[in-house]
């Protein structure tokens, strides 16, 4: 069976791990790779930065710790849903963060927020 380039199925000849015929193939599967994934990965990065600066907002520049009331995160239109990254601690909290910052439910009204202490720097 004879490999073809994944753009214009040109049958390939040479190395038998090559994907494309050209340089040209090359770059137009990878630039519409990017736009494609640009396309999908912006709305969900554009809550990523508005969640984080929300919580930048309520903490301030110095704050490493704060607690407020979940109210105050839902009137800024925060989306609770759309995090970075989380972690479970030794007490079986989940803290969900969001780039340098992370928050963790601290009771049924409550949200606690804490600040990466690197960022401070």
């Amino acid at each position: 069976m004879v490999k073809k380039c994944k753009i214009c199925k040109t049958p390939l000849l040479g190395r038998t791990d090559k994907m494309f015929c050209s340089q040209k193939c090359k770059n137009y599967y990878h630039v519409h790779l990017r736009a494609v994934t640009a396309k999908e990965a912006f709305p969900i990065d554009r809550h990523l930065h508005r969640n984080r600066s929300i919580l930048l907002e309520i903490m301030g520049k110095n704050e490493v710790q704060k607690k407020v009331p979940r109210m105050v995160l839902e009137e800024k239109k925060f989306k609770f849903k759309y995090i970075t990254h989380y972690h479970i601690n030794s007490k079986g909290k989940t803290m969900h963060y969001v780039y340098d910052f992370a928050w963790m439910d601290f009771s049924d009204d409550e949200v606690l927020i804490v600040r990466n202490k690197k960022s401070l720097n």
